[in-house]
């Protein structure tokens, strides 16, 4: 039996995309600076995770890259979105990196329909699917800062994704407990 830590990296992707939500619709216009602690932590959380996964595999089969690269370009672009704001740089090119991040989500997401991967591989084709035009439309939210319609569309797509991302992390957290039940370390054994 394998273990893996998947769940944390999908309850923090939920907590970073709500957060991200929120600072499109609230903050961005009015005090961006209250997203720098939540964007820093959410993103060093899927950075650690990310790159622990891309260089350990604990998932069988393509389950690493999917959700291990795809923590590593997001929780890089919440790490350097936090640091941007704190230090008020412009956001603009972490909005053309999240684009072409958009893009390969998408193609997981078509890859776990095609070969019908994980449990619910409509729900996460859907989870990734979202993540990805979440980045995709970050660009140009970002672009056109005076488009409120764009950034709550952004939102929206965000929030969703937030929800079905929420609901995998958590019905996984109900799940692992049964299944990890009776796992011992090596060193126990």
């Amino acid at each position: 039996m394998f273990v893996d830590y998947v769940t944390l990296m999908l309850v923090n992707l939920m907590v970073a995309f709500v957060l991200f939500a929120l600072f499109m619709v609230f903050q961005i216009d009015k005090n961006p600076k209250k997203a720098i602690p939540g964007f820093l932590l959410s993103g060093f959380i899927a950075l650690a995770t990310g790159l622990r996964m891309i260089f350990t595999w604990p998932l069988p089969g393509p389950y690493n890259f999917a959700y291990g690269d795809m923590s590593i370009i997001y929780g890089g672009i919440f790490f350097v979105a936090g640091l941007a704001l704190a230090f008020g740089w412009d956001l603009i090119s972490l909005g053309i990196y999240s684009f072409f991040g958009g893009l390969a989500a998408l193609v997981i997401g078509t890859r776990i329909i095609t070969l019908h991967l994980t449990s619910e591989p409509a729900l996460a084709a859907i989870g990734f699917y979202l993540s990805g035009l979440s980045a995709i439309l970050t660009l140009p939210a970002l672009y056109f800062p005076k488009a409120k319609a764009l950034r709550w569309l952004l939102a929206v797509v965000l929030v969703v994704a937030a929800v079905i991302w929420g609901f995998t992390g958590y019905a996984a957290y109900w799940q692992h407990f049964d299944a990890f039940g009776k796992w011992l370390p090596a060193t126990m054994k």
